[in-house]
This record gives structure tokens, sequence and C-alpha cells, in this order.
């Protein structure tokens, strides 16, 4: 499958860039898929949530009023969960989400997503670029510029550009990454995918 290259202000550049059939012309495999972007959702859990248990509660643990003769139900001390300020009956405690996924399924996951992307057409390249200093404005002209700026943007950068990530962070609808950070989770929740040229090197290469 081959791309056309677009230069940055939206004009074709008259060259092709071949994309690999291996990554982004496999026959997807769903199951893969929700499983890396549920680990990768459980891995960024904190984990810290907690309830008091009612060993936990602050309180006297005398029996509040005699067991018969009341006309009400029964009950011990003020720390029971059914009274205001108790304590909480199976209440959320500190754990690990996160759990291990093959490297293999990741790989599959991720080619998986990358390849739905190329048959929906939501794969475009532009050639490679940089700032001088960070520019929103800069950056959002060249999304203009493709048509894109209106959708949700992953951008793919060949290598580390402080100038460009800073361009980005403003833009709720785009994120940039390194084509050796790419990922399952961020290429399906991307309404489309632009790669700086060179960065297609690495992808077509996994």
């Amino acid at each position: 499958m081959e791309i056309e290259v677009i230069k940055q202000n939206g004009e074709s550049t008259t060259r092709k860039v071949k994309l690999s059939e291996e990554v982004f012309g496999i026959e997807p495999n769903d199951h893969v898929i929700w499983l890396d972007v549920k680990n990768h959702l459980a891995n960024a859990r904190q984990g810290t949530h907690k309830s008091k248990q009612r060993a936990e509660i602050k309180g006297s643990s005398r029996k509040i009023k005699k067991q018969k003769g009341t006309g009400g139900a029964r009950a011990g001390n003020i720390k029971n969960p059914l009274f205001k300020g108790g304590g909480r009956v199976f209440g959320p405690a500190p754990r690990d989400y996160s759990f291990k996924l093959n490297k293999k399924e990741k790989d599959l996951a991720r080619k998986s997503a990358l390849s739905y992307k190329a048959k929906e057409n939501s794969i475009s390249v532009v050639e490679d670029f940089d700032f001088e200093v960070p520019k929103t404005k800069q950056y959002l002209a060249i999304l203009k510029a493709m048509g894109v700026d209106s959708q949700k943007t992953l951008v793919i950068l060949p290598k580390s550009s402080l100038n460009i990530s800073k361009s980005s962070n403003n833009l709720q609808n785009s994120k940039v990454i390194l084509a050796d950070q790419i990922n399952t989770y961020d290429v399906i929740h991307a309404d489309k995918l632009v790669f700086l040229e060179s960065s297609l090197e690495k992808i077509n290469c996994k």
C-alpha cells in the first residue's frame, strides 16, 4: 500500500511512501486490541482508593442499647455499618490493577489497530519538519492545511522534538508521540494518524 507525502502547506510533494503489509495490511484481531487497551488503562490506574472498615473506625466498642425490650432491631457498637459514620462493608482497598500481556499479543494488537486505520484511509504522511521555537499557531496551521484540525489527531515523530511537543500541549484534540512509543490505545483513540515521513521507517520495520 502506498500513500502520498504532503508538504506542510497541504500541497503534494509528488512522492509516495510504502506502508508495510506486515504492519498496515494484516487481518485485524479485535480480541487482542481489546486486551491491549484494557491492559493500557489498567496499568494507568493508581489503585489508591480506600474506605475504612469497621475495625478502623474511631469510636466506642460498648453495646449502645440492650438486646431486648426496646421494640427496635438489636444493635452492637456505634461502628456498625448501618449507622451514619460506621464502617463500610466490603469497601475498596488499595490494589494493583496491572496485569501482564505477552509481547506477541501487544505487537499483534498494535498492528491490528494500524491496519484498521489504513483500511479507513485515516493515515496521512507529511514531510519532516521542526520548529525553532514552540509555536502552537504554526503547528495548528499545518494541521489545518492537511484538513485534520477538527479531528482527534495522533502525530508520530521519528525522534524527540521538544518544540513540536510543546506546540501541541494546548490543543485538546492533538497528541504527539515518538514512533518508538506508538501503542494500540493512542491509535484507536485518534481519528487521524499523521506520520512524519521519517517515522514510517521505524514503524515499517517493527
